[in-house]
């Protein structure tokens, strides 16, 4: 099965402000990974995140991390952040499962 993958306007921007090579590496990764297997885990590329609606999943490619969503036969980029950024993005935009949150 192939996904539709679409990009939130965050991730195109964020795209945008990425180097040319991260960004063939990062489209390069969208096209390979969740066209076709968004939800296939792996202990160094896609992880399933905990604890968390949104974002469901997280591609990482080099020291860049995918954020993304997956709902039937589309995926939903939201947000492309460097790695060193990416605890910062989830804590602010991340949303949260009760149980999660409570502690």
């Amino acid at each position: 099965m192939n996904y539709r993958v679409a990009f939130a306007p965050e991730a195109v921007k964020d795209f945008r402000n990425l180097s040319a090579n991260t960004r063939a590496e990062v489209r390069d990764a969208v096209n390979r990974h969740l066209m076709h297997e968004p939800t296939r885990l792996s202990r160094s590329r896609i992880k399933r995140l905990r604890g968390t609606r949104k974002p469901q999943y997280r591609l990482r490619v080099g020291d860049v991390r995918v954020f993304y969503d997956v709902h039937a036969d589309r995926v939903e980029v939201l947000a492309i952040v460097e790695k060193s950024k990416a605890a910062e993005w989830l804590e602010r935009t991340g949303e949260f499962d009760e149980e999660s949150s409570a502690g």
